[in-house]
């Protein structure tokens, strides 16, 4: 009798009597892989053969325990690299400041420290079924022959521009670069234009190019024979020969290694590759969608990406809108992820004025952070009204909410005439630079030296923040 393989847990903790007690109790349910850092988490992810479905996260890890920074840090990095992994921070962090800005960042579950063991997992065997619920969930309108452009839900001008652009280039051979921050549903995106193809019947691969070890791109797209390195016993194709002349996604472009991106551009340029230790040359003739949530015509203009790549890849682009701009679209995901996870007849809502905090808040982490909010709303508050005191616990109080952004603009714009009609001395340039300055430190303090996360919080890409960056420590 075969017993299946137990789902594979990730456990991070800086205490090693925490380490040893959980890998016991949840080893009997969970094929556990524990670390005592961010930096040896990420190792010994990308050593596993299979990806973790679940992750338990400390938010106090060295080399700064008492500050959430590193775990913040490690939970952008695991939802980078690990797309769909559930993360759960367990935490002797303050709840209700750092439970907010982890969920924001990804995280499904806050447990504060001491947590029984007991009752954790049986919290994980919840997050566990609701990400296979999930999945089926996913997985079925494409089966059953439905609209593969379901799961892009809402009907707001960017969301139908959004899939008359998939429609219109769905059928085409040309490359297409899809661009969205991060959690914006790009994966769904690169799904839709493979299934509503002409090539929707043949294999479709797809490649995180920031969840795999650098080492190990080359031979996952193009193969290898036997003996081209240690381990190799045996040759193996591809994904660009196992997908023939379907399609390759390829996930986080912006983070292949440089020396790879000239032989994918010679794929892109003539369809001829290597497997690595052959000499022959072999063709692909699969279409290649990529995606990323970086700005790679900046970085393609100072070097952190090749510009002829960039050109071969943009051939078309599609920019998914992020999901502060969708207005109502937000009323309308809430109730999809919460009849995915709810029984007909048990639903929850929200009260009028929790409605209306639900559509100004601007969900920072998109799409994926308003599922992660809908699943808690559906755990805690089935069959009930949830007011502005319960709603407002389970969104990130450090993001800005849109109505407050515009009474500021209008009370600055009162300061500024104001000011000027004093006919004191003033400096445009000057006081446009220290109000640079403030915001760059602010958000640079808040994503807790992430310059990503600082990126997003501030609205622009990160190669236009490090520029500015730098721009400031040269006039300081």
């Amino acid at each position: 009798m075969n017993v299946p393989p137990k789902p594979g847990l990730l456990l991070v903790d800086d205490d090693p009597l925490i380490i040893d007690t959980l890998s016991i109790v949840l080893g009997q349910h969970f094929d556990v892989t524990s670390a005592e850092s961010a930096e040896s988490a990420l190792d010994s992810l990308s050593k596993l053969a299979l990806p973790p479905r679940i992750a338990l996260v400390d938010l106090g890890l060295p080399p700064t325990p008492h500050d959430p920074a590193q775990g913040y840090r490690l939970i952008s990095n695991l939802q980078a690299r690990v797309p769909g992994l559930k993360i759960v921070v367990l935490s002797g962090q303050s709840e209700d400041i750092a439970g907010r800005h982890a969920r924001a960042l990804g995280a499904v579950e806050f447990v504060p420290k001491p947590a029984r063991p007991s009752e954790l997992l049986r919290l994980l065997g919840n997050v566990l079924a609701a990400s296979v619920a999930e999945h089926a969930a996913i997985a079925a309108p494409v089966a059953a022959g439905k609209d593969p452009l379901a799961g892009l839900v809402g009907a707001s001008p960017p969301m139908r521009a959004l899939k008359a652009q998939i429609h219109m280039y769905a059928n085409s051979p040309f490359p297409v670069l899809i661009e969205g921050e991060s959690g914006s549903g790009k994966e769904i995106v690169a799904s839709a234009l493979h299934a509503l193809s002409g090539r929707g019947d043949r294999p479709y691969f797809a490649l995180n190019c920031a969840a795999i070890a650098p080492s190990l791109v080359e031979p996952t797209l193009f193969g290898y024979v036997k003996g081209a390195f240690t381990g190799a016993n045996s040759p193996k194709a591809g994904y660009f020969e196992e997908a023939q002349s379907g399609t390759l996604f390829l996930d986080e472009i912006g983070e292949l290694p440089l020396e790879l991106q000239a032989k994918l551009l010679r794929v892109l340029e003539n369809g001829e590759y290597n497997r690595v230790g052959e000499t022959q040359a072999r063709k692909s003739l699969a279409r290649i969608v990529a995606a990323t949530n970086r700005d790679l015509r900046n970085e393609s203009k100072t070097g952190g990406f090749r510009s002829d790549l960039y050109h071969r890849l943009s051939v078309l682009t599609v920019r998914v809108p992020p999901l502060r701009d969708l207005g109502e679209d937000k009323l309308a995901l809430l109730e999809h992820f919460r009849d995915l996870y709810l029984p007909a007849g048990a639903a929850f809502d929200l009260s009028p004025e929790a409605r209306r905090l639900w559509l100004d808040y601007p969900f920072p982490g998109n799409v994926r952070e308003l599922r992660n909010v809908v699943i808690r709303l559906v755990t805690k508050h089935r069959g009930q009204v949830v007011a502005v005191g319960e709603l407002e616990p389970e969104l990130d109080s450090g993001a800005t909410l849109v109505p407050e952004a515009v009474r500021a603009a209008s009370t600055l714009d009162a300061a500024a005439e104001e000011e000027l009609r004093s006919r004191q001395p003033f400096h445009l340039d000057l006081r446009l630079t220290a109000w640079e300055r403030a915001y760059v430190a602010a958000a640079m303090k808040l994503a807790g030296g992430n310059i990503s996360r600082a990126a997003r919080l501030l609205g622009i890409n990160r190669t236009t923040l490090y520029s500015r960056m730098s721009a400031l420590e040269r006039e300081s």
